[in-house]
C-alpha cells in the first residue's frame, strides 16, 4: 500500500533547482489529499463564507484584459458553482447580473493560511516535502478557483520558481522563455509588486502594434488533474481555464536571486509611484492593480529600498565568508512564500526570507545539461509550439481534446481612487465592466508621448537591473 514516487524528494528538487526550462511532473501526488479539493469540497470546507471573485468578459480582443478592467463580486463557492453550472438559484445573488455565457469568474491568488485560518489542520493536504521542501504545505500555497475562460494576463513574476499542482480541470499555460522579454512588450502599467506584464494579448496578438511579438517562442501545454507545473524563474505565462470549473495549487519557491529582485522591485515601485501620483487622479488612468492595496508614499518606499538593498548586502556576506548553506533540511530550509507578493499587505520584510542555496544567474542549459535530465512518462519537457506535430518522445504535446500526451505514456478592493471604486464594486454590473474595458483600451490615434511611454522606457527591465547594479555598487564601496 506505499505510495512509490518516480523521484525522491531529493532529486526533485534537484530538478527543480536546475531546470530551467517548463517541465510537467506526473505521478508525484497520487497520495495527497489535497487532489480530493474540487469546488464542491472547498464550499463546504469554507461553509458559507465568501471570498471576492473578478469578472472578465469572454470576448477576445487585441487587448489584454488586465484586472483593472474586470469587475468585482463577493460570493460563496456554492454561489459559483451554482452560476457555472447555470442553476436557476444563481438567478439572484452576487452573479445575477453577470451571463455566464458572456462572463468567466476567478477567484485567483487566495492564500491557503488566511482562507482556512479557522482549519490549520488541511494544510497538511498539501505535501510539497514530495518535491524536496520539508516543512512546505498548503500554509505556503494559494489557491486558484475558475470558471471556463477565467485568465491571467500573460506577465512573469520576479521572484522564484513557480510549482503548480492541477485539481480539478484543465488549464492552458502558454509560457515564454526570458529571452522572450523584449518581444513581448513589457510594461508596469498596471503596476503590481513582483508582477511584471506585456501589452500583447498572446492569443490573439496585435501585430501592427506589437510588430517583434512575431519573434518570440511560445511553449503551450494543458495541465490536467494531478500534475505538477514547474515554471522556472521568469518565464512569462499566460494561463486560462478551459473546463467549466478550475482549482489548481500553486507555491513560489524563492531563491538567492529574489535578493536583487527585491533591489529592482523597489527601485521600480519608487519611480512608478512617484510619478502616477503626480498626475491627476481623475484622468481614468487606473494604473494600480487591485492587488496592490494603495499608492505608498516616498518615504515608505524609500525605507523599503534601503531594506531591500541590505538583506542583498548582508545576503552577499553571507554567501562569501560563510561556506554557501548545505541543501539544508527542515523548518530552516522552508521558504515564504508570503514574501512572493503583496509584501505590504502581509507584513513581509525582505530580511525575514529564507535563503535557499541558488546561483543568481540562471544561464539557458546547454543541450547535454538537459540530456541529464530523466524525461520520460514522469517528467515531461514542454517544448516549444512548433515542436508539438513534429517531435515526439517523452515530450508534451496536445490532443485534439487538449490532453497532455507523450508517447512513452489580490482579495481586496484597496484604497483606490473614487473612480476605480465606483466602477469596480457598481451595482450596474455589465455597464462597470464595459466602461472599465473601454477605459483600459489604447487610443490609436495618440500621436504625444505619455507618462505611460516613459514610464514603459524608465522602468523597463533591463534599465532597472543596471540601476539596481550601479546602485549595489554604490553601497559596496
Amino acid at each position: 500500500g506505499e505510495d512509490v514516487k518516480p523521484f525522491t524528494p531529493e532529486k526533485t528538487k534537484e530538478i527543480v533547482m536546475s531546470l530551467q526550462q517548463p517541465a510537467v511532473f506526473c505521478n508525484m501526488v497520487g497520495n495527497w489529499p489535497a487532489l480530493h479539493w474540487n469546488v464542491k469540497y472547498l464550499s463546504d470546507l469554507l461553509e458559507g463564507k465568501t471570498i471576492q471573485f473578478r469578472l472578465g468578459l469572454k470576448t477576445v480582443d487585441l487587448v489584454p484584459q488586465f484586472e483593472t478592467s474586470c469587475s468585482y463580486v463577493e460570493a460563496t463557492l456554492e454561489e459559483f458553482l451554482a452560476w457555472s453550472c447555470g442553476q436557476p438559484s444563481s438567478l439572484s445573488g452576487p452573479f445575477s447580473c453577470y451571463d455566464y455565457s458572456k462572463y468567466w469568474a476567478y477567484a485567483d491568488y487566495k492564500y491557503i493560511a488566511r482562507i482556512f485560518e479557522d482549519k490549520p489542520e488541511i494544510f497538511q493536504d498539501v505535501r510539497w516535502s514530495d518535491f524536496g521542501f520539508p516543512g512546505r504545505s498548503g500554509k505556503e500555497s494559494t489557491l486558484w478557483i475558475g470558471s471556463e475562460g477565467a485568465n491571467t494576463p500573460c506577465h512573469l513574476d520576479s521572484y522564484g520558481c513557480n510549482l503548480v499542482l492541477q485539481v480539478q480541470g484543465r488549464k492552458r499555460w502558454h509560457l515564454f522563455p526570458p529571452g522572450d522579454t523584449s518581444f513581448l512588450y513589457p510594461t508596469r502599467i498596471p503596476y503590481e509588486e513582483s508582477s511584471i506584464f506585456s501589452k500583447v494579448n498572446v492569443t490573439n496578438p496585435d501585430l501592427k502594434r506589437f510588430p517583434e511579438f512575431r519573434n518570440s517562442t511560445a511553449h503551450v501545454v494543458t495541465l490536467s488533474p494531478g500534475q505538477v507545473l514547474l515554471v522556472p524563474r521568469h518565464w512569462w505565462h499566460y494561463v486560462e481555464s478551459i473546463d467549466p470549473v478550475t482549482v489548481s495549487i500553486n507555491s513560489w519557491i524563492e531563491l538567492d536571486a529574489d535578493h536583487e529582485a527585491r533591489v529592482e522591485e523597489a527601485i521600480t515601485r519608487m519611480l512608478v509611484c512617484a510619478i502616477k501620483s503626480a498626475e491627476n487622479p481623475g484622468d481614468g488612468d487606473l494604473w494600480l492593480n487591485p492587488t496592490e492595496v494603495e499608492a505608498t508614499s516616498h518615504e515608505i518606499n524609500l525605507q523599503y529600498l534601503n531594506k531591500a538593498v541590505s538583506a542583498y548586502l548582508k545576503c552577499q556576506e553571507t554567501s562569501v565568508s560563510g561556506q554557501a548553506r548545505s541543501s539544508s533540511t527542515g523548518a530552516k530550509q522552508r521558504t515564504n512564500t508570503s514574501c512572493k507578493r503583496k509584501r505590504r499587505e502581509i507584513g513581509c520584510e525582505p530580511e525575514s526570507c529564507t535563503l535557499l542555496t541558488q546561483e543568481c544567474d540562471f544561464p539557458i542549459p546547454k543541450a547535454e545539461e538537459l540530456q541529464k535530465m530523466p524525461f520520460g512518462p514522469h517528467l515531461i519537457q514542454v517544448l516549444p509550439q512548433c515542436h508539438k506535430t513534429s517531435v515526439m518522445g517523452a515530450i508534451a504535446v496536445e490532443s485534439d481534446s487538449g490532453d497532455l500526451l507523450h508517447e512513452n505514456e489580490r482579495e481586496h478592493s484597496g484604497k483606490l481612487h473614487c473612480k476605480r471604486k465606483s466602477l469596480l464594486m457598481s451595482s450596474d454590473c455589465e455597464t462597470a465592466a464595459h466602461q472599465m474595458h473601454s477605459d483600459c483600451s489604447p487610443c490609436t490615434s495618440q500621436t504625444a508621448l505619455s507618462t505611460n511611454d516613459l514610464l514603459d522606457c524608465l522602468v523597463n527591465p533591463r534599465v532597472i537591473s543596471l540601476v539596481a547594479q550601479l546602485l549595489l555598487e554604490r553601497m559596496r564601496v
